[in-house]
Protein backbone atom coordinates (compact mmCIF):
# COMPACT_ATOMS: atom_id res chain seq x y z
CA UNK A 1 0.00 0.00 0.00
CA UNK A 2 2.65 2.69 0.85
CA UNK A 3 4.88 1.82 -2.72
CA UNK A 4 1.70 3.00 -4.46
CA UNK A 5 1.37 5.81 -2.36
CA UNK A 6 4.77 6.74 -2.84
CA UNK A 7 3.86 6.37 -7.02
CA UNK A 8 1.07 8.30 -6.66
CA UNK A 9 3.08 11.24 -4.85
CA UNK A 10 5.65 10.85 -7.39
CA UNK A 11 3.39 10.96 -10.32
CA UNK A 12 1.59 14.50 -8.95
CA UNK A 13 4.98 16.23 -8.98
CA UNK A 14 5.70 14.85 -11.98
CA UNK A 15 2.31 16.72 -13.32
CA UNK A 16 3.09 19.59 -11.63
CA UNK A 17 6.74 20.02 -13.20
CA UNK A 18 5.66 19.24 -16.69
CA UNK A 19 2.66 22.30 -16.89
CA UNK A 20 5.02 24.80 -15.33
CA UNK A 21 5.77 27.00 -18.49
CA UNK A 22 9.35 29.01 -17.91
CA UNK A 23 8.64 33.24 -17.13
CA UNK A 24 10.66 35.62 -19.26
CA UNK A 25 8.74 39.30 -19.22
CA UNK A 26 6.34 40.68 -17.26
CA UNK A 27 2.88 39.24 -15.89
CA UNK A 28 -0.42 40.28 -16.31
CA UNK A 29 -4.09 40.00 -17.41
CA UNK A 30 -6.26 39.93 -20.56
CA UNK A 31 -9.22 39.61 -22.29
CA UNK A 32 -10.92 41.01 -25.71
CA UNK A 33 -12.75 44.27 -26.56
CA UNK A 34 -15.45 44.15 -29.65
CA UNK A 35 -15.81 46.92 -32.12
CA UNK A 36 -16.08 49.72 -32.77
CA UNK A 37 -12.11 50.23 -32.12
CA UNK A 38 -12.28 53.87 -33.28
CA UNK A 39 -11.95 56.64 -32.21
CA UNK A 40 -9.03 55.66 -29.74
CA UNK A 41 -7.18 57.80 -26.98
CA UNK A 42 -3.83 57.33 -29.30
CA UNK A 43 -3.45 59.92 -31.65
CA UNK A 44 -4.68 59.35 -35.54
CA UNK A 45 -8.24 58.99 -34.80
CA UNK A 46 -8.76 57.13 -38.08
CA UNK A 47 -8.52 53.41 -39.83
CA UNK A 48 -5.01 53.99 -40.59
CA UNK A 49 -3.74 53.97 -36.99
CA UNK A 50 -4.89 50.25 -36.78
CA UNK A 51 -2.19 47.89 -37.70
CA UNK A 52 -3.37 45.96 -40.79
CA UNK A 53 -2.97 42.46 -39.53
CA UNK A 54 -5.55 43.01 -36.78
CA UNK A 55 -3.37 42.39 -34.02
CA UNK A 56 -3.46 45.29 -31.37
CA UNK A 57 -4.39 46.34 -27.91
CA UNK A 58 -6.39 48.33 -25.06
CA UNK A 59 -3.55 49.67 -22.89
CA UNK A 60 -4.58 48.73 -18.86
CA UNK A 61 -3.57 51.77 -16.72
CA UNK A 62 -0.22 49.79 -15.42
CA UNK A 63 1.36 50.34 -18.93
CA UNK A 64 -0.99 53.09 -20.47
CA UNK A 65 2.26 55.44 -19.18
CA UNK A 66 0.13 58.46 -19.43
CA UNK A 67 -0.41 57.75 -23.21
CA UNK A 68 3.37 57.06 -24.11
CA UNK A 69 2.61 53.56 -24.72
CA UNK A 70 0.63 54.68 -27.65
CA UNK A 71 2.40 52.76 -30.74
CA UNK A 72 4.26 50.48 -28.43
CA UNK A 73 4.64 46.78 -29.18
CA UNK A 74 4.50 43.82 -27.06
CA UNK A 75 5.32 40.08 -27.19
CA UNK A 76 2.58 38.28 -25.88
CA UNK A 77 1.86 34.58 -24.54
CA UNK A 78 -1.05 33.04 -22.81
CA UNK A 79 0.12 31.58 -19.74
CA UNK A 80 -3.12 30.22 -18.09
CA UNK A 81 -6.86 30.65 -17.70
CA UNK A 82 -9.81 28.45 -16.94
CA UNK A 83 -10.61 25.66 -18.90
CA UNK A 84 -7.02 25.64 -20.39
CA UNK A 85 -7.52 28.39 -23.20
CA UNK A 86 -3.95 29.03 -23.97
CA UNK A 87 -2.82 28.34 -27.49
CA UNK A 88 0.83 27.70 -28.08
CA UNK A 89 3.18 31.06 -29.36
CA UNK A 90 3.64 33.88 -29.20
CA UNK A 91 1.50 36.94 -30.75
CA UNK A 92 3.28 41.10 -31.03
CA UNK A 93 0.57 43.53 -31.05
CA UNK A 94 0.36 47.25 -30.81
CA UNK A 95 -0.98 49.51 -28.37
CA UNK A 96 -3.57 51.66 -30.35
CA UNK A 97 -6.04 52.51 -27.12
CA UNK A 98 -6.21 53.12 -23.60
CA UNK A 99 -8.68 50.75 -22.07
CA UNK A 100 -12.12 51.13 -21.71
CA UNK A 101 -13.83 48.48 -20.21
CA UNK A 102 -14.10 48.07 -16.05
CA UNK A 103 -12.24 46.63 -14.79
CA UNK A 104 -9.55 46.49 -17.27
CA UNK A 105 -7.08 43.85 -17.04
CA UNK A 106 -3.23 45.12 -18.43
CA UNK A 107 -4.17 44.47 -21.96
CA UNK A 108 -8.02 44.29 -23.63
CA UNK A 109 -7.07 42.73 -27.43
CA UNK A 110 -8.54 43.33 -30.11
CA UNK A 111 -11.07 39.97 -31.13
CA UNK A 112 -8.62 39.07 -33.63
CA UNK A 113 -5.19 38.91 -31.45
CA UNK A 114 -7.35 37.39 -28.76
CA UNK A 115 -8.16 34.87 -30.98
CA UNK A 116 -4.36 34.05 -31.63
CA UNK A 117 -3.92 33.51 -28.01
CA UNK A 118 -6.57 31.88 -26.81
CA UNK A 119 -8.86 28.61 -27.72
CA UNK A 120 -11.92 30.15 -25.89
CA UNK A 121 -13.33 33.73 -26.79
CA UNK A 122 -14.61 36.65 -24.03
CA UNK A 123 -12.36 34.90 -21.07
CA UNK A 124 -9.64 36.28 -18.86
CA UNK A 125 -6.12 34.71 -19.34
CA UNK A 126 -3.31 35.35 -17.64
CA UNK A 127 -0.16 36.89 -19.93
CA UNK A 128 3.76 37.06 -19.90
CA UNK A 129 4.28 40.39 -22.14
CA UNK A 130 7.56 42.39 -22.88
CA UNK A 131 8.18 45.52 -25.06
CA UNK A 132 9.78 44.52 -28.33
Amino acid sequence: MAGVMVQCIVLVALVCFVDVKRVLGDIGTATTYSPPYLPTRCPGYDQDQLPVNGLFVAAGSSIWDNGAACGRRYQVRCLSGSKRPCRDGFVVVQVVDLCRISPCPTMAFSEKAFDALSKISNTKINIEYQQI
